[in-house]
């Protein structure tokens, strides 16, 4: 078969036309892959950074977000048969453990994930456990429902907030944040406050459904006559200002950090409301200092870490939203492009021209 995998210990991917095609175990399912999505995942195995250099096995096929459909099932299978159309959940829970056997298998010990640990979906064909199988409803079209990996992290961060009748900020506007506006207004979030130093991304996420959309980049400071940088000044931004008179003076209910960034996570807290919760999804690259005594403890907030999807509490709830006709996202997946064309989709998303990128696998 076909596939994108790890060629070498350094950047970019290859494409292969002699991968074998996985031989599913007695409880495994041989899918054949219609569409797969590329991931902030796929874009640092891409680019071979310090946390794919330290992780990634040379070799491996990549990709963890698809749809397509069941070609065989495994003797032991008794829940699917060949011709169903499906996705799967790319986290592949031990079954055993704490976590795992109380209904938080997606933080479970000895997790194994798709295209990272084990071979992904950049391929013509992908074997996973019967247990990670999601059935596609009919009405979800099929780019949609190669996405629903990267949706579940937004709709999992939406829904552990409680955003219903409240005020929200999105610090982060990139595909999950963009993700998070249209999921916040489908859960009822009363107003929506964006904050990214993307304008493009910016205007979309008011089309998507944001109250307010704020642009936080701040221009490097001028330089003094020795060439030394003028001090920076320690004045609350001016945004900040704006959103909490848009707030009663409070501060957003509810703060969802979908960016990373250490400046954006200490200006979400900042302006966040005394007593509010905040949801933190986005992963800074490396540690960074913070102001905990302020940001947390005096402000009594409440702090939420997410990661990935609940198994598969999430799964349900994203089908309900878009069956239900909830969702925007057709603006969010920007480009479609056959697997061959791999290369062009991973420098659109390196370039910000393209948000969501969908690989044409099977077709």
């Amino acid at each position: 078969m076909r596939a994108l995998y790890k060629h070498h210990a350094g950047t970019e991917l290859r494409i292969a036309a002699d991968r074998p095609i996985p031989e599913p175990g007695p409880r495994d399912v041989l899918i054949k892959v219609r569409k797969a999505g590329i991931c902030g995942t796929d874009r640092h195995i891409w680019e071979w950074d310090a946390w794919a250099a330290s992780r990634i096995p040379v070799g491996i096929i990549t990709g963890h977000e698809f749809v397509g459909t069941i070609e065989r099932v495994g003797s032991a299978v008794t829940r699917f048969t060949p011709g169903l159309r499906v996705s799967a959940e790319g986290h592949i829970s031990p079954g055993t453990g704490y976590n795992a056997r109380t209904g938080n298998a997606h933080i479970a010990e000895n997790m194994v994930i798709l295209g990272v640990d084990r071979d992904g979906c950049f391929a013509e064909y992908v074997c996973v456990p019967e247990d990670n199988v999601w059935p596609v409803h009919p009405s979800i079209p099929d780019k949609v429902a190669a996405v629903l990996d990267p949706l579940g992290n937004a709709v999992h961060t939406v829904m552990a907030a409680d955003v219903s009748a409240k005020t929200v900020l999105i610090t982060g506007v990139g595909i999950i944040g963009l993700m998070a506006v249209t999921v916040a207004k489908a859960a009822g979030a009363s107003r929506i406050f964006v904050t990214d130093v993307n304008a493009k991304r910016l205007e979309l996420a008011r089309r998507l459904g944001a109250t307010e959309a704020f642009n936080t980049y701040v221009a490097p400071p001028p330089r003094e006559p020795t060439g030394r940088a003028a001090a920076p000044t320690s004045t609350t931004p001016e945004w900040i200002k704006e959103l909490r008179r848009a707030t009663r003076g409070d501060g957003p209910d509810v703060l969802l950090e979908m960016s990373g960034h250490p400046a954006a996570i200490n200006d979400g807290f900042s302006a966040l409301r005394m007593g509010g919760t905040a949801a933190l999804l986005g992963i800074p690259s490396m540690p960074f200092t913070f102001d905990l005594t302020n940001h947390i403890v005096f402000k009594a907030a409440k702090v939420l870490g997410i990661n990935g999807r609940k198994m598969f509490e999430t799964w349900y709830q994203m089908e309900e939203l878009l069956v239900g006709g909830r969702l925007q996202l057709d603006e969010i997946i920007t480009h479609e492009l056959p697997i061959d064309r791999f290369a062009e989709g991973f420098r659109l998303m390196q370039s910000g021209e393209g948000i969501k990128i969908v690989l044409n696998v099977g077709e």
